[in-house]
């Protein structure tokens, strides 16, 4: 489609996890996102590895799962980001995930191959959080803490509504697979970008930046 981007026409920070990655059962085959080239620089998030981000989030007051229905628009109160649209992506050629192009930094990515916004299981939203010298979708993404709210609009007309349980900074060469992309017994929500320290001699930002939440209304 025509709002997809591979990732070697990447010139700026994107949502992309590590390369390389692969592991048994449920997730086995499933995609590993590989480093982007970026030109432009963003101040570190001040986040440890694992800040925030317990193996598995506990949380009460989970609301039931809804329907499949593809989300449209993506809110986020805490970080001023109001009705950013969504597209589906899905996987290059290669077995890495599709991005928005970067003519587009206030699109939203999800991830087509897991549930849709507010049905059981995790859904994955990706999003650049700079690119050619100006702030992107999810550049004050790793200002989130939990109890934060955002929400998603969807196809059907619903809004589905999730609270912030944890952040996470991960090295993009230990990109937790498992806790992003695994089966979960509720409707959750990962937010993915880049962030951490800016490898000058690389192109490539050092880490990921993951916000885990889940369904509330």
């Amino acid at each position: 489609m025509s709002t997809r981007n591979t990732l070697a026409m990447g010139a700026a920070a994107i949502l992309l996890f590590s390369g390389g990655l692969a592991v048994a059962g449920a997730l086995r085959g499933e995609p590993a996102p590989a480093h982007a080239r970026t030109a432009d620089t963003q101040a570190g998030t001040g986040i440890t590895g694992g800040e925030f981000a317990p193996e598995r989030p506990v949380f009460s007051q989970a609301a039931v799962a809804l329907p499949k229905s593809e989300p449209v628009a993506l809110s986020i109160p805490k970080i001023g980001l109001k009705e950013a649209p969504i597209e589906p992506v899905g996987l290059n050629a290669d077995q890495t995930v599709e991005v928005p192009p970067l003519s587009e930094p206030g699109l939203v990515g999800w991830y087509e191959h897991r549930p849709t916004p507010g049905e059981k299981g995790p859904s994955v939203l990706l999003g650049h959080v700079d690119g050619y010298g100006k702030p992107a979708v999810f550049h004050k993404a790793h200002t989130l803490r939990p109890g934060d709210t955002l929400s998603v609009r969807r196809k059907d007309g619903s809004v589905a509504t999730f609270t912030v349980d944890a952040l996470e900074q991960a090295d993009k060469d230990a990109f937790p697979t498992e806790k992003v992309y695994g089966p979960t017994d509720s409707a959750e929500l990962r937010l993915v970008t880049c962030g951490g320290a800016f490898d000058a001699a690389t192109g490539h930002y050092e880490d990921n930046i993951i916000v885990y939440a889940h369904l509330t209304g």
